[in-house]
């Protein structure tokens, strides 16, 4: 049963997707038009391209905040067991805030913790 029920799920979730799909495209009315067409903007008109260069110290800067913030998730659910853990636990988040740390201080000695 295990591999049948596998096939089983993978084509109802196909299925109920596809479904939502089609049946949005059923009721809903749509209309084109150029406004509809053009990215969002803060509600400012686009002027020019929209193709611009971006400076990587944004996307870096983004990578950074977003792999702490994962990491924080992992702290989440030692901290509720930190007593059933005992002296092992303890060790085990010490090498991970350390190795954490070190990836900051990486990226502060790269200086992609600068804003532009």
């Amino acid at each position: 049963m295990g591999s049948a029920a596998i096939i089983l799920l993978m084509i109802v979730g196909i299925a109920f997707a596809g479904g939502g799909i089609l049946l949005s495209k059923a009721v809903a009315k749509s209309t084109k038009n150029t406004v509809k067409g053009e990215p969002y903007e803060c509600g400012i008109p686009t002027t020019g391209t929209s193709w611009i260069q971006f400076n990587v110290g944004y996307y870096l800067f983004a990578l950074i905040f977003l792999i702490f913030d994962v990491e924080l998730i992992y702290m989440y659910p030692w901290a509720v067991v930190v007593v059933k853990s005992g002296i092992p636990g303890l060790i085990e988040i010490i090498v991970f805030m350390f190795i954490l740390f070190a990836g900051l201080l990486y990226a502060w000695k790269k200086g992609a913790l600068k804003w532009m």
